[in-house]
């Protein structure tokens, strides 16, 4: 296996089931090192596979929403133990500083939205609930958003793939093309906020 199927939604898929697509949305949402996996793509493949038959649709709408809700809850008693002190920590290869900033920084931005906001954001959906156990959310509050958001970003992402799969014709063909817009699309914050930080840096150069 190279390393690069670790981030291949249709490896990945064909290659651990359904119980490996529990277990990695849990891992994007609940620990540090899940940032790299691709979330929102491995939801909208997983449905495309399972309007072909190949999973069941009903068991990945309940475990993947229960694995991001767990993941997400398990990011906030982390941020809630560990504290200030994680801004502290050196970085390594799992984990750097500026990953943590710019979750704090959307948190900012977004208030306790963030917590629904984040799930469709990579890598900030990773961190924002480690962020909301830092800042010390009331748990209560965190529960209710967690839940909603977790709800509205596992189901989207799988009814989108479902309903492709079962209505295009020849869906084999367009689910490279799909999944490629649906990375994009979810890069696309990322992507806009460094051409601003880009922009910046020129006009404070200049």
């Amino acid at each position: 296996m190279h390393i690069t199927d670790i981030i291949n939604p249709q490896f990945l898929i064909s290659t651990l089931g359904l119980l490996g697509v529990i277990v990695i949305i849990f891992l994007e949402t609940g620990a540090f090192f899940g940032f790299f996996f691709p979330g929102d793509s491995l939801l909208v493949t997983a449905g495309f596979f399972a309007s072909q038959g190949h999973l069941s649709i009903a068991a990945l709408l309940i475990f993947t929403f229960l694995a991001a809700v767990i993941g997400d809850s398990v990011g906030y008693a982390f941020g809630k133990k560990i504290g200030p002190s994680i801004f502290s920590k050196d970085d390594s290869m799992f984990f750097n500083k500026k990953y943590i900033l710019r979750a704090q920084d959307f948190y900012n931005k977004h208030g306790r939205m963030t917590i629904i906001l984040a799930r469709f954001v990579p890598i900030v959906r990773t961190f924002a609930p480690i962020i909301a156990g830092v800042g010390n959310m009331k748990y209560r509050t965190f529960v209710a958003f967690n839940i909603i958001g977790g709800l509205l970003w596992t189901w989207s992402m799988l009814l989108i793939g479902y309903g492709f799969g079962s209505i295009v014709p020849d869906p084999d063909r367009y689910i490279i093309p799909l999944v490629l817009v649906i990375i994009f699309i979810s890069a696309a914050p990322a992507i806009y906020k460094l051409i601003q930080e880009y922009l910046r840096s020129l006009k404070s150069n200049s």
